[in-house]
């Protein structure tokens, strides 16, 4: 047996204009996770990861961690998260405020919540972005391959929360709504993994922080 190794990105830039680049404690974050890594002795024979500049720079926090140089990742778009912006104007066309207060925080992941769900059943088909089900499909295959070609080996997979979170989903036949769910728990540089073999995936642990949970990093915890 084997074991994938799902990791969400660090903290990104949230509420910014470019919202695809990794804060200060994203990357402290990732290289933390690396160190963790490595003082246990963990190696990966393989590493995949989306095509967004918080999925690479993440990476490479965890190499930094690491130590070691891991092999060359494997670029799969299908592990990008979906268009938040696109979802979001698809039900609220009008500009949104900034969402610098925790009133708007929570308003705009309500909205968020809602443009999910509608994207999910089909109501709604965001500008640019595919449909559900070959989002979903997509997340799909990149699971059947690591399934197929690296059964019993360790396997890295640098990611968002919207592909993680359908994983999840996948492995487990959970409904739309739950995916959804599961997408808002997952935080920065949370470990989610799933023991592999060339039979099947099977969900070993989900949305860890081991790598924080001392007194010096617990106040690192963040989740956009």
């Amino acid at each position: 047996m084997g074991t994938l190794y799902l990791v969400r990105h660090g903290q990104a830039s949230f509420g910014a204009d470019d919202y695809d680049q990794l804060s200060a404690r994203g990357t402290a974050q990732s290289q933390r996770l690396g160190a963790y890594w490595r003082e246990r002795g963990l190696r990966f024979d393989a590493v995949y990861t989306g095509s967004l500049r918080r999925h690479a720079q993440t990476l490479a926090g965890i190499t930094e961690g690491l130590g070691t140089t891991p092999p060359a990742p494997q670029v799969m778009p299908a592990l990008d998260e979906y268009d938040s912006d696109a979802l979001l104007q698809a039900i609220h066309p009008a500009p949104l405020p900034r969402p610098d207060t925790p009133e708007l925080y929570r308003h705009h992941f309500r909205l968020l919540c809602d443009a999910l769900a509608q994207w999910m059943a089909g109501t709604i088909s965001p500008q640019g972005m595919p449909s559900w089900e070959a989002f979903s499909e997509g997340v799909r295959q990149v699971l059947e391959r690591v399934r197929h070609a690296h059964a019993g080996e360790n396997v890295l997979l640098v990611s968002s929360g919207g592909p993680i979170s359908t994983a999840v989903g996948h492995v487990l036949g959970t409904a739309p709504e739950v995916t959804i769910a599961l997408n808002m728990r997952i935080r920065n540089s949370a470990v989610t993994e799933f023991t592999t073999s060339s039979k099947r995936l099977m969900l070993q642990t989900f949305n860890t922080l081991n790598h924080l949970d001392t007194d010096e990093h617990r106040s690192w915890i963040t989740h956009a």
